[in-house]
């Protein structure tokens, strides 16, 4: 696994020859997660099966008081029949999850008392993930090339920036089309957020050029509340998050658009279980519709993943969630579940279908945690039907 790539050499290089000299706190840190995946998808005559075992591992430096670095890989083996992009089944349904091995991150950090800088191949997250995320529900994550400042003037206000060279895909560096591998970016992001009380402001904005497509570099802004509030004392509350933002073309995309898109949450939190309802709006005109190419896309509009590219005439997903905790004795608490159910319809007409999710999670034992997982999807003449089943666990060592 080389060191050398993207517009980054000099840092990457540098992180690659740190010495674990006399002094230096070496901390070794890793993830395994062994998971199956059962696709029953009715655009394929065979189901899919995907039975992987991911591990990540790396070991974090930190010398000097202020600064750190990080070296981490990962690999994924993999058995079963399904199209992970990289294997040639395309008589299977596609689960994102190839087999391979690759450097995952490999960054150099300083941090002060109001400042921090990372630069080099590295996870990057912000805010829920719905513009610029890792996607770590996939095996193989999405990391970045990236240089990223973070400045907290006082304790309620933080802003960010991230300049982005080069997207490491969750398809990994063997998926048969080249573009799904990686992007060649000069993408720059800025998050600022404000916290008081139990309300939070924040606006952002991207701007996405992707070198190798141009037809997906855009330029997004935005803004965000969100809040809560107590009802009485006995720890129920209400809870909300409103967003909006504007995405058009940018740097040398050939077409010319714009797009909204807005999110209206309400929740309540009564008797430790929350309800929430949302209507998150991806504008589409029916020939081109707002994209999140650098997202976190598994966490939203359904875990069926059937709409990771908005569909031209736009997406309008109208849903219903509630989540919890169960468990008795020694297990008090430790049993979460998650329920949701999504109507999707475009925002241009018409109707595409809808979906239930279902999830539980629980301890297996020590640092080994257990999770099912459900999507079911039925189609109003977007895709096909499509049922999801997960079975998993992780062990983790922080």
């Amino acid at each position: 696994m080389s060191c050398r790539h993207g517009a980054l050499p000099a840092l990457l290089l540098a992180a690659c020859a740190l010495p674990a000299a006399a002094g230096d706190v070496v901390q070794p840190q890793w993830n395994l997660r062994l998971r199956h995946e059962h696709v029953a998808d009715d655009a394929f005559a065979r189901n899919a099966g995907a039975t992987t075992l991911r591990l990540r591992a790396g070991l974090r430096f930190a010398w000097a008081d202020h600064w750190q670095a990080l070296a981490e890989a990962e690999g994924v083996a993999a058995d079963g029949r399904y199209n992970s992009g990289a294997n040639g089944r395309v008589g299977h349904p596609g689960v994102a999850d190839p087999a391979g091995a690759e450097l995952n991150q490999l960054w150099l950090g300083w941090h002060g008392e109001r400042a921090k800088a990372t630069a080099g191949r590295q996870r990057v997250q912000l805010d829920n993930q719905r513009w610029l995320g890792n996607s770590g529900w996939r095996q193989n994550e999405q990391t970045f090339d990236a240089v990223a400042l973070e400045w907290t003037p006082v304790a309620a206000l933080t802003a960010r920036y991230v300049w982005l060279d080069r997207v490491h895909r969750v398809n990994g560096d063997d998926a048969r089309d080249p573009l799904a591998r990686e992007r060649d970016l000069d993408s720059h992001a800025l998050d600022l957020a404000f916290a008081h009380n139990d309300q939070q402001w924040g606006g952002y904005a991207l701007a996405h050029e992707d070198r190798d497509v141009p037809a997906a570099s855009t330029l997004t802004a935005g803004v965000r509340w969100s809040g809560q509030y107590a009802h009485d004392g006995g720890g129920n509350r209400w809870g909300w998050r409103v967003e909006a933002a504007r995405q058009r073309d940018h740097a040398g995309n050939p077409h010319d658009f714009a797009h909204a898109y807005w999110l209206f949450e309400p929740s309540l939190v009564r008797r430790g279980v929350t309800w929430r309802a949302g209507w998150e709006h991806l504008g589409g005109d029916g020939r081109h519709a707002l994209q999140t190419p650098l997202a976190s896309l598994h966490p939203f509009n359904g875990w069926a993943d059937k709409f990771g590219v908005t569909p031209a005439g736009g997406l309008d997903d109208r849903y219903l969630a509630v989540a919890g905790k169960l468990g008795r004795g020694a297990h008090a608490g430790k049993l979460s579940w998650t329920a949701a159910w999504h109507d999707y319809r475009a925002d241009s007409g018409g109707r595409y279908g809808r979906e239930w999710n279902a999830s539980l999670g629980f301890p297996v034992r020590g640092p080994v945690t257990g999770l099912v997982k459900l999507a079911d999807y039925r189609s109003d003449g977007f895709a096909r039907d499509t049922t999801k089943l997960w079975l998993q666990l992780e062990w983790t060592r922080p």
